[in-house]
C-alpha cells in the first residue's frame, strides 16, 4: 500500500519547537518533491514548505521564514518539518504530500495536484 505518515504533532507552548515527519511507505521519495501544508479551523488550506527530490532546493511561506527548516533523509524515507518559535498562530493540521519530480524544483502553491497525501498531525501551540 502506496501511504505517507506524518507523526510527530502534539501539544507545545508558545515560543516552543516541534519536529514532524513524514515517513514514506511502499514507494521510495528519491523521486519525490515534498509538501508541508497546514489547515486550521475554518480557514483554507495553505502552503508552509516544500524541498525538491534532490533536496537542493526548499521553499517557505512568508509567515515561517527563519522558524521553520525542512530537510530529507532518502536513506530513511523520511522528510522532516522542523519548527521553531511557535506561535498559536500555527495551531493546525499538518499535512504532507508528494509530488514526483526530479530535480531541484518543488512548489507550496495549493493548486498543484500532489500524487500522495498523509492523513495529517495536529498542531497546537496554547499555553
Amino acid at each position: 500500500q502506496l501511504q505517507l505518515v506524518e507523526s510527530g504533532g502534539g501539544l507545545v507552548q508558545p515560543g516552543g519547537s516541534l519536529r514532524v515527519s513524514c515517513a514514506a511507505s511502499g514507494f521510495t521519495l528519491r523521486y519525490y518533491a515534498i509538501g508541508w501544508f497546514r489547515q486550521a479551523p475554518g480557514k483554507a488550506r495553505e502552503g508552509v514548505s516544500c524541498i525538491s527530490s534532490s533536496g537542493g532546493r526548499t521553499n517557505y511561506a512568508d509567515s515561517v521564514k527563519g522558524r521553520f527548516t525542512i530537510s530529507r533523509d532518502n536513506a530513511k524515507n523520511t522528510v522532516y518539518l522542523q519548527m521553531n518559535s511557535l506561535k498559536p498562530e500555527d495551531t493546525a493540521v499538518y499535512y504532507c504530500a508528494a509530488l514526483r519530480m526530479i530535480g531541484s524544483m518543488c512548489s507550496i502553491a495549493t493548486d498543484v495536484e500532489y500524487d500522495y497525501w498523509g492523513q495529517g498531525t495536529q498542531v497546537t501551540v496554547s499555553s
